[in-house]
């Protein structure tokens, strides 16, 4: 609600800046001037450039925060390294956007084609100011609640000063930028703001890769997981055969001569490889299901906090070959009653 409440108006917000953008103190349309337009475009595509970069960033940040500083509160490993997958692909793509077009407006101020007093350069300037100064009060807003909801204080700090930080750089260059007197002219002051910055977004973008799975990995365990899919509709089958039969099938081939029960061959097997699930009777009313396991699903927990669960059915299993317990459905209502 907080960011609809933020976001919804800017469109109009935008609208209404360009109006103002293309006229000057004597209403006099100044969009004659041919380079206009493309600096507009300029202008917005770096918001959006700088939005994108300024949240990765931040993004990269609480995650390592989170992971340095684990909460058994919080102990969701899984949305920590999507939260750095969507980062490291938000900056790979945002970094050199925002500081390219950056470049190309002030080759723009050196050439003449944009004029230092332009209502396009002020007005679109502060708009940028305003749309990030939007954006930092809801994430700040945010980490309070977080805090006030009982996050760790350490996590807190931490947070609050990485907001402080990508305010304070952010705030200072465009204040610093809109008021420069020779704009047109190289500025030491530039050049440092635009190097220390891209130096602490390609620091942070290098240090996400030492806190989130490797492709491969990733990979291993969405395959891992459509195995274990696998299991679940060779157990849905076999408790429809049983339903039927009141019984279990000897073999997986007596479920799939059976035409009452659906089962895809597909199901079967290894996802990738190809090789067979193995199912083991083991009494009248105890079944398994047998294959090999690239990854440990125990891994997807914060460092320090593994989880164990103590369900004996659950489908929690590590790496190699495992053999996880299928669930009578029957029995278990049996168990809630």
């Amino acid at each position: 609600m907080l960011f609809a409440f933020i976001i919804l108006p800017l469109p109009a917000i935008l609208i209404i800046s360009i109006i103002w953008a293309i006229r000057d103190g004597n209403n006099k349309n100044i969009m004659d001037n041919k380079h206009n337009a493309k600096y507009v475009f300029y202008y917005l595509l770096s918001l959006a450039a700088l939005i994108f970069m300024a949240i990765s960033f931040g993004m990269i940040l609480f995650s390592i925060i989170d992971k340095i500083i684990p909460d058994i509160l919080n102990n969701y490993s899984g949305v920590i390294d999507s939260r750095l997958k969507f980062a490291i692909s938000a900056l790979f793509i945002s970094i050199p956007v925002f500081y390219l077009i950056s470049a190309l407006i002030h080759q723009g101020l050196r050439k003449g084609e944009l004029e230092k007093d332009s209502a396009i350069r002020r007005w679109l300037t502060y708009f940028i100011i305003l749309v990030s100064s939007l954006i930092i009060l809801g994430v700040f807003v945010g980490i309070i609640n977080n805090f006030l909801s009982g996050e760790l204080t350490g996590r807190f700090i931490l947070k609050a000063l990485t907001m402080l930080l990508i305010a304070g750089v952010s705030f200072s260059f465009y204040f610093y930028d809109i008021k420069r007197d020779n704009p047109e002219k190289p500025d030491r002051v530039v050049r440092i703001f635009f190097g220390i910055t891209l130096i602490m977004v390609v620091a942070a973008f290098i240090a996400a890769w030492f806190f989130v799975e490797s492709p491969r990995i990733a990979r291993a365990r969405r395959l891992d997981q459509a195995l274990i899919q696998n299991f679940y509709n060779i157990e849905s089958a076999v408790n429809s055969y049983y339903e039927r039969k009141e019984l279990l099938p000897e073999d997986l081939a007596e479920l799939l001569a059976d035409k009452k029960i659906y089962l895809s061959l597909n199901s079967l097997s290894d996802p990738e490889t190809g090789v067979a699930i193995v199912y083991n009777k083991i009494s009248a009313e105890e079944f398994e299901l047998c294959a090999e396991f690239r990854t440990s699903s125990f891994d997807n927990s914060l460092e320090g906090n593994r989880y164990i669960s103590i369900n004996e059915n659950s489908k929690e299993h590590e790496a190699g070959y495992q053999c996880l317990r299928g669930n009578l459905y029957v029995n278990l209502k049996m168990g809630l009653d």
